[in-house]
């Protein structure tokens, strides 16, 4: 399972989460659990507060499941272009940001990034 190293102006220093019992946890619920003060609202991939910056650490970052409302909230913040829909549902690559309550790491170490601001990553 992957580790997710959390990086945020909020933090003192980055965060790193091993995700062996928490495998089919969002990004969000990891932050949550492990007290990492990632901006939300409401959880369900409408607000859009809990944007954030995801790059790989080991490897191809792989596609994941990208929901409508996710494709939805981030096309309209201009963060995904239909191009990167297309690229992250035929050819599994993954999109630069995603919602962190949308987002469940599968086999990559991953650095999320986020500024603190809601809706910004």
């Amino acid at each position: 399972m992957p580790n997710v190293t959390f990086s945020s102006p909020l933090l003192s220093h980055p965060v790193t989460i091993f995700t062996a019992d928490e495998e089919s946890s969002n990004v969000l619920a990891l932050a949550e659990a492990h007290r990492i003060p990632l901006p939300h609202v409401c959880g369900r991939g409408e607000c859009g507060d809990c944007m954030i910056d995801v790059l790989t650490l080991s490897g191809k970052l792989l596609g994941s499941i990208l929901t409508e409302k996710e494709k939805a909230r981030l096309s309209a913040a201009g963060k995904m272009t239909p191009e990167d829909i297309r690229l992250a549902e035929a050819k599994d690559i993954a999109p630069r940001y995603r919602l962190a309550c949308q987002f469940v790491p599968r086999y990559e170490d991953v650095l999320v990034k986020f500024s603190g601001r809601p809706g910004d990553a």
